[in-house]
């Protein structure tokens, strides 16, 4: 009789393939997406983030919704964005130091619209969504979860499917609120099978479905002039706040198989289970503040994420299962404070510049993470940008705005140490870094 484990193997990869041929799992896992590892639209790329809670574009419905009323105008919005990454680890039993160098390209659309006309009310009610995907538009889920020898990074590599839908309305002087909702993908996959002991498989039944997950993402912008001395000049003009909370939220597959080998296992068969985290967006709490002058703004914001619950998501995991490992060696993250700080001067009534930094700590508590070897560091951002704005249309009622950013990202350097599967050899000694380029462009029509 042929031992049912490598049943067990062929049924798994069996279930794997299919669900990968429909759902492109092609690429490396990521503990983030687009929003939180790059930025949006440019000019979130070009400023780091830092004035993201104060742009009026539709990467608002991420950041802070309420910012959709800053501009009375509608808006439809398409851009790209890509990101080169070198990801290293020096490892000595490697071959070469390159851990991942898989790029991250997404087609982004959006658009936003004020729904108030729709009403008798003289009440504007602003809507806007923006979508990215993966491979310029080729990959809605892309993923590949796995455990590592040789380490691999945390939060890097393909994005999967961004979505996010959010409104807006001002409530009283300066003061407008909004909400939206960040949608994810929960897959699952079901495989039935009748196989021989050669591998032969019949009569194939595979079932997918892919259920959207809403989280809610809640924002305020406060123009303290407006609101505390409408009618007069005080020393709160041009200053402005904004708050804004962001629920966790996560994608994850399930896949279920059963397969009938003939012979040797009868119905029902041999049943495996697989589920396992594609991406991971941490509770997020951000405070921000700008100062707008004439023909220039500078402003920064602070973001705290919790990423310590990361640890207990992996317990539903079957991939990164850590429950045969100690609790004391099991993987670990703490919560993070991002300081973020950037500046936009408009050269002329044509184009503009900015610019940003940020400094991202690891949420990677751990150094020694068994059989999953992540790898994560803190990391410098520096970002920049230019805006132009054409007027000479002569079909459009408003002016066409063309956005450019750039990013850098600097990993510096962190000590892991590297644990084989099954403690065979002894454990391995690297140091992570890596770079990252980012560039970013879009076009934006107002109406």
């Amino acid at each position: 009789m042929v031992p049912t484990s490598r049943f067990s193997v062929r049924a798994l990869s069996l279930a794997v393939a299919a669900v990968s041929t429909t759902l492109s799992m092609s690429a490396s896992a990521s503990m983030g997406n687009i929003g939180t590892t790059y930025g949006v639209m440019p000019i979130d790329v070009a400023t780091a983030q830092s004035l993201s809670m104060f742009n009026d574009q539709v990467s608002a419905t991420y950041y802070n919704p309420a910012a959709l009323t800053r501009d009375k105008r509608g808006e439809l919005t398409s851009g790209i964005l890509h990101a080169e990454q070198e990801l290293r680890s020096a490892n000595p039993n490697a071959n070469g130091d390159v851990v991942s160098s898989s790029p991250s390209q997404h087609v982004l659309v959006g658009m936003k619209t004020n729904l108030g006309s729709l009403t008798r009310f003289d009440h504007p009610l602003y809507l806007g969504f923006i979508a990215g995907v993966e491979k310029y538009g080729k990959e809605m889920l892309a993923f590949d979860s796995q455990t590592s020898s040789n380490g691999q990074f945390l939060q890097y590599g393909k994005e999967p499917l961004f979505l996010n839908l959010g409104a807006a309305t001002p409530i009283w002087r300066g003061i407008s609120v909004g909400v939206s909702a960040r949608i994810t993908l929960e897959a699952t996959a079901n495989l039935q099978a009748v196989s021989t002991l050669g591998g032969e498989t019949s009569r194939e039944r595979l079932a997918v479905n892919a259920e959207p997950q809403i989280k809610t993402i809640f924002g305020t912008t406060i123009d303290l002039g407006s609101t505390f001395c409408p009618e007069s000049n005080c020393f709160l003009q041009g200053w402005e706040t904004a708050f804004t909370y962001r629920t966790k939220s996560s994608a994850s597959t399930t896949v279920d198989s059963g397969i009938i080998v003939t012979q040797t296992i009868p119905d029902p068969g041999l049943s495996l289970a697989v589920s396992t985290i594609d991406s991971f967006q941490p509770e997020t709490f951000g405070v921000g503040a700008q100062y707008k002058g004439d023909g220039w703004r500078i402003g920064g914001s602070v973001e705290q994420q919790n990423w310590s619950e990361l640890s207990d998501e992996f317990k539903g995991d079957t991939i990164k299962n850590q429950s045969t490992i100690p609790a004391s060696s099991r993987i670990q993250f703490d919560d993070t404070i991002i300081p973020r700080l950037g500046a936009e001067y408009d050269l002329n009534k044509n184009f503009s510049v900015r610019g940003g930094v940020a400094y991202e700590e690891s949420p990677l508590k751990t150094t020694r993470n068994p059989e999953i070897n992540y790898l994560d560091t803190d990391k410098i951002v520096v970002g920049l940008g230019i805006s132009a704005t054409y007027d000479r249309t002569r079909i459009l009622a408003f002016p066409v705005r063309f956005d450019l950013g750039y990013q850098y990202q600097k990993l510096q350097e962190r000590d892991f140490t590297l644990v084989d599967y099954d403690n065979s050899t002894p454990d391995v000694k690297t140091t992570a870094d890596g770079d990252i380029h980012v560039i970013s462009g879009s076009v934006t029509l107002k109406f």
